[in-house]
């Protein structure tokens, strides 16, 4: 069976649509933000309009609406009445402010929340290879900064967005309905604010994309670097280190500033434009009033000049909305691009069942290839009986570690089949076949917290008898009785607390508690010393008593009492057989033994 073609990463087209589309799980509560800002922004206008008619009033130009709507005549009663209402008005004004900023507020809180849940479920759902080819640092940038850009956005830039169309709608009807002429030379400067703000937004778009790849390149460097500190320090590395540093900063920094000329440019542009349309109302409007032209008023021009202030000057924070609007989209591409792009290993849509896993494996002429075209295995065919112990040994780059992947299915094969049971594994699903392995792997991992946490590590009910005979079995337990915390000691971050050794025997301990039918113990004695790893050697056949057990090594003193042993050199099976085969046949394994037991020196030294 071919390996699927790799689907390409799903860049969303229109981020900020995609976001949006996201947003319906909480219609709800959006509308009911969206709808006490908007009626916020009515009652915030109204101090135009309270002032006109306070003005009028005293001038003796009282509103025909109020006589009519409260049969007020007296010029004091209605002066209280005016009063009264603007309290009242700026009350509603206040509690609306109240309720949209608290219900955007927590609209932001819960999207971030679901998003980086939803992110990082993805993320950690991803095949291997995708890992393989990011960088750490970027990926923390996306569940980080880009989601957190995204919150800022929701909290504060997208209610500008609304109380700014709510805004030119409803002043703009208020100036025409007063004088259609005037309102519209006093809103003449929108358009071109408009279109100069379409083409801000144009010019800075990249620059901002051009940021959020900067940071997460940035993070990348920094989080390499303090992961690996003690290999700049005793390298002294840290005057080199400081210069890649402070070249990721300086590109950092000057995407930045490329951003910053067009930021610094753009209120100071539209002020001109606002400035124009500002004075011509005053001029026209005074000409009227003066000339007692059209019936304008006092309180007339009082109105236009306060509502065109609140119109235009609000306009110049387009600059601003339009920055995070650009930024909140550079990070919602790449959050929804980490959201869309499909899983190139997927499980089956029917899996089989996996109800009891005996052990045996197959390989049906297996091949694989990375991405870069190299193979690695080549028509690889092979045959594990359930409970019997497998040694694989071979130089470095024979494929013994892909083989053990690909098991694991970490990655596809590139054709063949691999078989559990007489099952193909690419109709299993994924976790549940993961569930069926144990692994100590070479390169071992540990997560902050205490020992007993780390041994019982994805096994949410374990008993601490069954723990502490793991790490019998693993050769740690006295060790860990000698700590003052015993098992509940604090490993630190990666286990830097403890040896290499110890990190090792912790994972063995790992692996036997997880008691799974297929045990793989990839150079799982490399990192402990000789004392312990003959202990372990002499309790590996209890270890893997019942369970088919695949037990990689360069030492091949760990695989001698393997029932079969499997030689690779360049993807393909050079040699197979038992130990004292693999001995008679004088090959790659026999050569390789020798050196490890000091019979190839020992011979050329005596000859």
């Amino acid at each position: 069976m071919n390996k699927m073609p790799s689907p390409a990463t799903a860049e969303p087209i229109q981020p900020m649509k995609r976001l949006f589309r996201y947003l319906r799980n909480y219609q709800g509560k959006l509308w009911f933000a969206v709808s006490s800002s908007v009626v916020n922004k009515f009652f915030d206008l109204m101090p135009p309009f309270l002032t006109a008619w306070m003005i009028d009033t005293v001038s003796g130009n009282i509103p025909a609406w109020i006589g009519q709507q409260t049969g007020l005549s007296d010029l004091w009663s209605i002066i209280i009445f005016l009063s009264i209402l603007t309290v009242v008005i700026f009350g509603l004004e206040s509690f609306f402010e109240w309720l949209f900023k608290k219900s955007f507020m927590e609209l932001a809180q819960e999207v971030q929340h679901a998003l980086r849940l939803d992110a990082y479920q993805q993320m950690q759902s991803r095949e291997i290879g995708y890992f393989e080819d990011q960088r750490t640092g970027n990926l923390m940038a996306i569940l980080n900064d880009d989601i957190n850009q995204l919150e800022r956005f929701l909290n504060d830039s997208f209610n500008e967005i609304i109380q700014m169309i709510t805004l030119v709608i409803f002043a703009g009807w208020s100036l025409c309905a007063v004088s259609l002429e005037l309102g519209i030379i006093g809103m003449f400067p929108i358009p071109f604010i408009i279109l100069a703000s379409i083409y801000y937004q144009k010019k800075i778009a990249p620059h901002y994309r051009e940021v959020r790849e900067r940071v997460g390149e940035m993070g990348s460097r920094l989080e390499n670097n303090i992961s690996g500190i003690q290999v700049i320090k005793s390298f002294t590395a840290e005057d080199f280190e400081m210069e890649r540093v402070t070249k990721s900063s300086l590109e950092y920094r000057n995407a930045n500033f490329k951003a910053i000329r067009w930021n610094s440019l753009y209120v100071p542009l539209i002020r001109i434009f606002i400035t124009i349309g500002f004075a011509a109302t005053l001029l026209i409007g005074s000409y009227w009033v003066i000339n007692d032209l059209r019936g304008f008023t006092v309180g007339g021009l009082a109105f236009f000049a306060m509502m065109i202030q609140r119109l235009l000057w609000p306009v110049t924070r387009l600059g601003y909305v339009f920055n995070e609007y650009e930024r909140a989209r550079a990070s919602a591409r790449r959050v929804f691009t980490l959201l869309d792009t499909p899983n190139k290993i997927p499980n089956p849509e029917k899996p089989i069942s996996l109800y009891q896993v005996a052990g045996e494996v197959e390989l049906q002429k297996v091949s694989f290839a990375y991405q870069n075209g190299q193979t690695i295995l080549d028509d690889l065919s092979l045959h594990f009986k359930a409970g019997q112990m497998i040694g694989i040994a071979g130089p470095t780059g024979a494929g013994k570690t892909t083989l053990i992947k690909l098991l694991l299915r970490l990655y596809d094969v590139s054709s063949g089949k691999i078989l559990i049971d007489g099952k193909d594994i690419r109709e299993m699903d994924k976790r549940e076949l993961r569930r069926r392995i144990a692994m100590v792997s070479q390169e071992v991992y540990l997560f902050h917290g205490t020992i007993r946490e780390n041994i019982a590590y994805g096994l949410e009910l374990c008993e601490d008898e069954a723990i502490i005979e793991a790490a019998k079995k693993a050769q740690l337990h006295e060790y860990i009785m000698s700590l003052p915390d015993q098992y509940q000691s604090i490993v630190g971050e990666r286990g830097i607390k403890l040896s290499g050794g110890q990190r090792q025997r912790l994972s063995i301990a790992r692996a036997i508690l997880k008691d799974a039918p297929i045990l793989i113990l990839d150079e799982a004695t490399s990192a402990v010393d000789t004392e312990t790893e003959r202990a372990i050697q002499q309790n590996l056949r209890q270890l893997t008593k019942g369970k088919t057990a695949i037990v990689i090594a360069h030492r091949l003193s760990t695989i001698r009492h393997a029932d079969q042993i499997i030689v690779l050199r360049e993807g393909i099976i050079a040699e197979k057989g038992s130990h004292e085969q693999l001995l008679t046949q004088k090959g790659i394994y026999a050569d390789l033994w020798k050196v490890q037991i000091g019979a190839l020196s020992n011979m050329e030294s005596s000859s």
